[in-house]
């Protein structure tokens, strides 16, 4: 038999996925000496065998790699022959330039289950049960490549069954790096709210006992904090709003299994299919009508945030008597998750009863993931656990730092022909948001080792990126308009690379006239814009204020609407009292407030003149309790006006104003008048489109902003657009809506950067 060998890198998503032990028993499946070991591009294979073993060896990783792995690279070259008589898995080797991907922290696998629900099994109700194709991974590792004394579980040293296990290659815990159990693994403890340490042998079934008697707890998962109760105790759910200051944004729930989600909402394939995913995210659902979840969960919506258990610690919490739980991130208002128990005492003994902690540290936090399915596409709307580190390759020889923008923010950078794009970072408002933005860039930093020759930052002045960024000496700065870097991330996302008609619809963006955009059409290409289209303009009374006021919004919509100034004075005085003739009065003398193109501002007068939102307590109100009342399928719509001016379409949006404060006035039923509000939004995005492209000869349209998070708008307009033969792409893997934006900013950096 003739005798050859040969060195293999494999790079991709190859390291605490199991690779290391699929390469071993294959190795021995064919016959085939030398070893593999992790290195800090991915895994190298030293190969001795006869080159048809070698070659059935190689086919097989191409054709049947480990489920959670995602291999982008295989190279292939001759080695000597070296007088290797096994096949071994040596200790691993560190680069000081090349990186490896890591997998993101996986959903508890089926066998895993199946371990901690059988009384003979040493894992029987043990909380920390992985193995290879679950549990922790990004949330514990500090650096490369991915060893145990790399991660959290260092501070663990494995007891001999463990270590037994973690040394047999038929186990599916071969060099499981954070393998462990009762004897040798983090441990669950609790305590009440005076950081006091109550001792249960049990504590899940103590934190069982207390959910059905109406407790809330902090529990501590894996890659954070979460609030929760009982979600079939209607006093439980109020009293987590109260304490929590959160009235009605809605909170997520968690059911055990498929079926059970079944009960309370419709769920289609692809629903389906996202739920039991091994990412575990938040699912957006439509709730069933009189199903028999409480109103308390998802105040004004006819939808809900459902999720399966993705830990052993939330699969536990279920047993006869516990049907639903509310898991929503641990938080104050406004303030950063919490992952590090010292400080989740501190911030929530006024929420939580109880606290569920253990002793393993998380070293990054990530909020649960949020997704819903539009179009049978499965739509990212929170980027976080589950998919986070994952990159999108991208072809640059520049390394990029992208500082994201000021609302949901991520950060995102180059490095090896990838895009890595941060976690779910949240708004950077306050110091305690910002101090854990500069903590998670530097965590990055350390682990992938970047060093970026440019940086890009939001247009705004005052967003803390673009502090960030100017503070950072001797690089290259490059600021990036805010709807320019959504239209880009669509665009790159979907792979075009020829200029298309962006539509940018969202809340807040500065544009280059010094109002604020948001009802944007644009020709984009990654390294230029035309603004040729938007939402005719009116004043932003107040500022953020408006935002937190609908009521705000509606009045300064209706000054501009009416030419009789007292009709105008008068509809507004009828439609919300003393309080609008004065802003009234306001925004007529008043020269120096901003203006707006927003659509997410329309929106909100719209749902303030409908009647259902004045005052807003958590963004996007206003605009998904209007969404929310639709409630059948209908093709009446209100009248509008399309000018053109120098070349550019302004959509003028007084007679949708006056034609919804006439349905008001004659009470029109309020999901009438949404329904028309909506399609009347579609119609004219639809119409500019259309003749933007006869105009330009352009086909292609890319839909991005946080206002297509609204999945009417999006379902509905996508058909109308399609009709025109116009092609339509819009975000799906990467959020529409700012937590987008970083992505965007790399791509148009790039291509400025070679100018």
């Amino acid at each position: 038999m003739y005798i050859k060998a040969y060195n293999i890198e494999i790079t991709g998503i190859v390291q605490a996925v199991g690779f290391r032990p699929y390469v071993y028993n294959l190795a021995k499946k064919y016959k085939l000496k030398g070893y593999v070991k992790n290195n800090s591009k991915g895994v190298n294979i030293y190969l001795k065998g006869s080159e048809y073993n070698i070659s059935q060896f190689v086919n097989t990783i191409k054709t049947s790699p480990p489920p959670l792995s995602a291999i982008t690279s295989i190279s292939i070259l001759s080695a000597p022959i070296k007088n290797y008589s096994t096949f071994t898995i040596d200790k691993s080797e560190k680069s000081s330039s090349e990186i490896t991907l890591i997998s993101p922290d996986i959903g508890l696998c089926d066998d895993c289950i199946k371990d901690i629900e059988n009384p003979s099994n040493i894992r029987f109700s043990y909380a920390f049960t992985n193995c290879t194709n679950c549990g922790p991974r990004f949330s514990i590792i500090h650096s490369l490549p991915y060893d145990r004394n790399n991660t959290s579980m260092k501070e663990f040293e494995m007891c001999d069954n463990c270590l037994k296990e973690y040394n047999t290659p038929t186990n599916r815990r071969f060099h499981s790096e954070a393998n462990n159990c009762k004897k040798c693994g983090p441990l669950l403890q609790i305590f009440d709210n005076q950081k006091k340490l109550l001792k249960y042998d049990y504590p899940i079934d103590f934190t069982i006992a207390q959910l059905l008697q109406g407790k809330i707890f902090a529990i501590k998962g894996l890659t954070g904090f979460h609030l929760v109760c009982n979600g079939e105790d209607a006093v439980a759910i109020q009293t987590l709003r109260e304490r929590k200051n959160r009235p009605y944004k809605p909170f997520a729930i968690m059911v055990k299994g498929l079926e059970d989600v079944k009960k309370y909402c419709f769920v289609n394939e692809r629903e389906a299919e996202a739920l039991i995913s091994k990412e575990k995210p938040i699912v957006i659902l439509k709730q069933k009508e009189n199903c028999a979840l409480h109103d308390e969960i998802s105040p004004k919506q006819n939808t809900i945030g459902v999720m399966l258990p993705s830990t052993p610690i939330q699969q536990m919490l279920f047993n006869s008597k516990i049907n639903v739980l509310i898991m929503t991130s641990a938080n104050l208002s406004g303030l950063p998750l919490e992952y590090e128990n010292h400080n989740a005492f501190n911030n929530l003994c006024h929420i939580a009863d109880f606290f569920l902690l253990h002793d393993r540290d998380i070293l990054i936090p990530l909020d649960d993931s949020i997704v819903h399915v539009v179009n049978d596409d499965i739509i990212v709307i929170r980027r976080a656990r589950g998919y986070v580190p994952l990159p999108f390759p991208f072809k640059t020889d520049i390394d990029i730092f992208s500082a994201g923008p000021q609302m949901k923010n991520t950060f995102s950078f180059t490095k090896n022909n990838y895009i890595f794009t941060s976690e779910y970072i949240g708004d950077l408002n306050n110091f305690q948001c910002q101090n854990k933005y500069n903590t998670i860039v530097s965590h990055f930093k350390k682990l992938f080792k970047f060093a970026p020759s440019v940086i890009a930052h939001d247009f705004h002045p005052a967003c803390y990126t673009t502090y960030y960024a100017e503070n950072i000496e001797n690089i290259l700065k490059l600021q990036i308009q805010h709807h320019h870097a959504h239209i880009a991330s669509c665009m790159i996302e979907n792979g075009i690379f020829e200029k298309v008609i962006g539509v940018a619809y969202d809340g807040t963006g500065l544009g280059y006239d010094n109002t604020i955009w948001g009802g944007e059409f644009l020709l984009s290409t990654y390294e230029s814009f035309e603004r040729i289209g938007y939402l005719n303009t009116v004043k932003l009374p107040g500022g953020d204020n408006a935002i937190k006021e609908p009521w705000k919004m509606a009045v300064s919509y209706i000054y501009s609407s009416y030419e009789n100034e007292e009709e105008a004075k008068e509809t507004s005085y009828m439609l919300f009292g003393e309080k609008a003739v004065l802003l009234f009065n306001v925004i007529k003398n008043y020269n120096k407030f901003m203006y707006t193109s927003s659509i997410g501002r329309f929106f909100d007068a719209a749902a303030a003149i409908v009647g259902i939102n004045e005052i807003s307590s958590y963004e996007g109100q206003a605009s998904s309790e209007l969404q929310a009342l639709i409630n059948c399928f209908s093709n009446a719509s209100y009248k509008y006006l399309i000018k053109i001016n120098d070349d550019k379409y302004i959509i003028e949006t007084n007679l949708i104003i006056k034609e919804l404060i006439k349905d008001k006035l004659k009470n029109v039923p309020p999901e009438i008048m949404s329904i028309k509000f909506h399609n009347s939004i579609i119609n004219f995005t639809a119409e500019v489109c259309g003749l933007i492209s006869a105009s330009k000869k352009i086909y292609k349209v890319a839909l991005s902003g946080g206002v297509f998070q609204n999945s009417y708008l999006l379902e509905n307009l996508s058909k109308k657009l399609k009709e025109q033969n116009l092609k339509v792409y819009y975000n799906k893997l990467y959020p529409c809506n700012d937590g987008g934006i970083s992505l965007g900013q790399t791509v148009i950096a790039n291509y400025l950067a070679l100018k």
